[in-house]
């Protein structure tokens, strides 16, 4: 038993209600829950974002991908510290994962440098991601798409609630990708957003989204069409009610949820900053307002990461690791390009518990847990 989580539930009885709710309306596939969550979304977001929930973050990163017209053959500049399903949907489709290393230890954002200089004349599109809800340097980045005619995807998985000097994230590239799985700011177990501002795009999202149907389920259901054309082939990537439901009541706590985190991750400096044997990374910049995702701090060479895990755990402190190495993967291995420092990140990263209902006093537990682990 943990005394203190990687994360837990911002949950209380307003989800319990909002998922009866949709149960006792006997309709629980995509439907009015869904369309009131998009358009939630959208409002949130701003800039003119038309908004689609679905399955997953990982469905959002595919579609994005088909939207943009990826395909074999091409190069996708992909990050190099990241969950694996950036390199995976590029993968799947035919692509070539080019991977952009970091900017520095303090620094884990891709380096426009890397991007820039992995360009050739089959790179059709450059992915990003904003780590742990820390926006990457994107007047650099956009600069680099126009110049060099490129699509811009955001895997925005980190960020709901965050910002570049203002302007919120997934609100810069020609698609973008949220996931809402168990762990992240705004959780619904499983669940996704991809978000574009180009009309086009969202008709070819919209299609990608539900078999390629003209018209959806819950419109036969309300008696508004009796067929539909399939216009272009597509998947089941659609979200359910109950989640949309969930999404909208996670919504509304977002903003005070990431104002938690900002007090935690503060209070968790004012503990660790004094510790010789850690940095942690973003502590003395910001490109504008994060969100706070994760907590993660990275260990110095001469501390062994798995006698670390190990005493924390022997404490009752749950920890994590964001991320694996890419190219240590038994898929990828051999097969995409070295990043030396995004691979020393990857070995002497951890990740110390957060979310939005801890306690001061388990931040406590945690860093005293760390120091006895580092001695």
């Amino acid at each position: 038993m943990w005394h203190v989580q990687l994360f837990k539930l911002n949950y209380d009885e307003q989800e319990q209600q909002a998922v009866q709710k949709v149960l006792n309306s006997a309709w629980i596939t995509m439907g009015q829950q869904t369309i009131d969550f998009e358009t939630a979304f959208s409002d949130f977001l701003g800039y003119d974002t038309q908004c689609l929930a679905v399955s997953n973050g990982t469905a959002a990163l595919h579609m994005a991908l088909l939207a943009c017209g990826i395909q074999s053959g091409d190069e996708v500049i992909t990050p190099s510290l990241t969950f694996i399903a950036d390199q995976n949907v590029t993968h799947l489709i035919g692509a070539a994962n080019v991977l952009a290393d970091i900017s520095s230890p303090e620094d884990w954002s891709m380096d426009p440098i890397e991007i820039e200089a992995h360009i050739t004349e089959k790179t059709k599109a450059v992915m990003i991601v904003h780590y742990a809800g820390y926006a990457c340097d994107m007047d650099s980045i956009v600069d680099i798409c126009k110049r060099h005619k490129l699509y811009l995807i955001e895997d925005c998985a980190h960020t709901p609630g965050a910002d570049y000097k203002g302007q919120p994230l997934g609100t810069f590239g020609d698609v973008a990708a949220f996931s809402f799985f168990t762990n992240k700011n705004l959780s619904l177990g499983e669940g996704g957003m991809v978000v574009t501002q180009n009309p086009e795009l969202f008709i070819k999202l919209k299609g990608l989204r539900s078999h390629g149907m003209t018209v959806p389920s819950f419109d036969r259901y309300k008696g508004r069409a009796n067929s539909y054309d399939i216009e272009m082939p597509g998947f089941n990537y659609r979200i359910d009610e109950m989640r949309s439901a969930l999404g909208l009541v996670q919504l509304r706590k977002l903003e005070d949820a990431n104002r938690k985190r900002k007090e935690l991750v503060e209070y968790y400096y004012n503990r660790l900053d004094t510790i010789q044997e850690i940095t942690i990374p973003y502590r003395y910049f910001s490109r504008g307002k994060p969100n706070y995702h994760i907590m993660p701090v990275l260990l110095s060479d001469k501390t062994d990461r798995n006698t670390v895990i190990e005493s924390m755990k022997q404490d009752g402190v749950q920890t994590s690791i964001h991320y694996p190495a890419i190219q240590n993967f038994t898929a990828y291995k051999g097969k995409v390009n070295s990043t030396p420092k995004a691979e020393y990140v990857s070995i002497h990263e951890l990740t110390l518990p957060l979310y939005p209902t801890m306690a001061f006093e388990e931040i406590d537990i945690v860093c005293d847990a760390l120091i006895r682990g580092l001695v």
